[in-house]
């Protein structure tokens, strides 16, 4: 879903998640709660360097 050698730490995705499903992984990149993700979209649509792919 993130893909972390794209992902930038940027945050914009997590604070974009309406229900709170991503986070900062210990590592500085974002991390995914799948038990959480309501697959919107919202945190694709808003990653700067298209390190977030919903559909697989």
């Amino acid at each position: 879903m993130i893909d972390k050698n794209q992902c930038i730490g940027c945050g914009a995705c997590i604070n974009t998640c309406p229900v709170n499903a991503l986070h900062f992984s210990p590592e500085g990149k974002a991390e995914v709660d799948t038990e959480l993700c309501i697959k919107c979209g919202a945190c694709q649509a808003i990653c700067p360097v298209e390190a977030i792919n919903i559909d697989n």
